[in-house]
């Protein structure tokens, strides 16, 4: 995702932060179904549900990066695009309320390359995950 410039955004229980402009990258799973829950972030209007929703009502989807495994791999991608170049987390708890991760979400002032996270996945789990962009809105 990407944000033209900084906003202050309430996300539901979690509390009201500072989103500086520049680009999102957030780690999700989709065990009830892939094309419904995409289709879901790429709705104009959407209740606001997850973490997710507070920040897309600002933020723009660049591309939709996806891979289909058994196993959940949120917590494992979000620690290899921790290791991008420049990454941090923005919001600790964001997208994390279900596991022992502190974030979900992470903050690139450039916007980040696949093969980049692709590297730094394989990097730590040493298992090649197939991670292909699925669909490009812009």
């Amino acid at each position: 995702m990407a944000l033209q410039q900084e906003h202050t955004i309430t996300v539901g229980k979690l509390g009201t932060f500072t989103f500086p402009a520049g680009y999102y990258l957030y780690m999700g799973s989709a065990l009830g179904g892939l094309s419904q829950r995409i289709n879901r972030y790429l709705q104009e209007k959407r209740t606001r549900h997850w973490h997710i929703d507070y920040l897309l009502k600002q933020a723009q989807i660049i591309e939709i990066w996806c891979t289909i495994t058994p196993q959940r791999m949120e917590c494992q991608l979000t620690l290899a695009a921790r290791d991008l170049p420049g990454a941090t987390v923005p919001v600790k708890g964001f997208g994390a309320s279900d596991c022992k991760c502190d974030s979900h979400l992470v903050y690139l002032h450039e916007r980040p390359a696949i093969d980049s996270l692709k590297q730094s996945l394989d990097s730590l789990t040493g298992c090649g995950v197939a991670l292909e962009p699925f669909i490009m809105k812009r």
